[in-house]
This record gives C-alpha cells, sequence and structure tokens, in this order.
C-alpha cells in the first residue's frame, strides 16, 4: 500500500480514457509510423490543417487515429500548423535580412 490509498496498483484501469493506457516503445512507434504516412498524404494533397483534406487521406487517418492516443493526435495536429506557420515566418525573416544588406 503506498501513501495515497485510494491510487490502484493498475495504471491502465484507474481510469476509463484511452489515455491511461501505458504506451510502449512499439505502441510509440506504431504511431509515429502512422502520424507519418498520414502527414505525408496531407503534403502531397497540399493540406495543412488535418482534417481539412475532404476524405483523400482516409485511410491513413484512420490509421493514425487508431494508433494514437487522442492527446497525441491533438498535440501533432498544432504542431504541424506551428511548424508551418514558422517556416513562413523564417523565410520571410531571410527575405528581409537579405534586403538590409543591400
Amino acid at each position: 500500500m503506498g501513501f495515497f490509498s485510494s491510487s490502484s496498483s493498475n495504471p491502465s484501469s484507474s481510469t476509463g480514457s484511452e489515455n491511461a493506457k501505458i504506451q510502449n516503445r512499439e505502441d510509440r512507434a506504431r504511431c509515429w509510423e502512422a502520424r507519418d504516412a498520414y502527414f505525408g498524404c496531407l503534403d502531397t494533397q497540399g493540406v495543412v490543417k488535418a482534417g481539412t483534406e475532404e476524405g483523400k487521406c482516409a485511410g491513413e487517418e484512420k490509421k493514425y487515429g487508431e494508433s494514437c492516443a487522442k492527446s497525441w493526435i491533438e498535440y501533432f495536429n498544432q504542431r504541424r500548423i506551428i511548424a508551418d506557420a514558422q517556416k513562413d515566418r523564417l523565410a520571410q525573416a531571410a527575405t528581409q535580412a537579405q534586403n538590409a544588406k543591400r
């Protein structure tokens, strides 16, 4: 018995949420692989925001949803949008730096 007597000895049974499941190395690798495949499909479609591809990447999206926890999917999708915005800002900054040298 630990300090917190109400805690369960099995972490995956403490809540019913999908995020309570402890993921092992293979689960994480499977999630990342599915994410990369889905994002690769989005890239070929020219889509930045996941979910707006109108079913063109349905197979990859399904596997992504099955392989990753919902919180991970939300995080990865937000990071994709942020990374795209950063790419644009860095290109804009490089252009400004080049113009400043003239």
